[in-house]
């Protein structure tokens, strides 16, 4: 069981989340420091986002593997191997995994609580529109001029 003191209704974690407090820094900031050094430097940061993965995961799997210097040969491509690989990493596998199931993340959350449906646009379910609406304003703020669009 969690101490009260750790666990924070949703609301006021999306307050501490606009505010910029978290426990790795302003998300939005982090995120954007991503972005630009994959634009600049694109040959050694590979910049994804989980919904692209979601959509067409093979296409996203041969780009890792390219960008890490390991691209599918066509007879891998053939054989199935991008799908194979695709099962092994999905969401499901990953949910399963025992120590996805137990454990403390750095001591803040429990593991479990990082998975939730893994769908896209699920945290409908979740916050309600005037706080979707917070969350979208902020971030189209904070990303404004970037170049970096992200299907809120």
């Amino acid at each position: 069981m969690w101490p009260d003191a750790i666990v924070s209704p949703l609301d006021e974690a999306l307050a501490m989340f606009c505010n910029g407090v978290h426990a790795f820094g302003p998300f939005c900031d982090h995120l954007l420091g991503y972005w630009n050094a994959s634009l600049e430097n694109p040959d050694r940061v590979l910049f994804l986002k989980y919904e692209d993965l979601k959509k067409d995961s093979l296409s996203e799997i041969k780009k890792i593997a390219t960008f890490v210097g390991l691209p599918f040969s066509k007879e891998e491509e053939k054989a199935g191997l991008i799908g194979e690989i695709s099962e092994l990493c999905s969401f499901g596998k990953l949910k399963d995994l025992e120590v996805n199931k137990t454990g403390i993340h750095y001591g803040s959350f429990l593991n479990n609580s990082l998975y939730r449906k893994g769908e896209i646009g699920d945290w409908v379910n979740y916050l309600t529109p005037e706080m979707a609406q917070r969350m979208k304003k902020l971030v189209e703020a904070k990303l404004n001029g970037s170049g970096l669009v992200l299907d809120i």
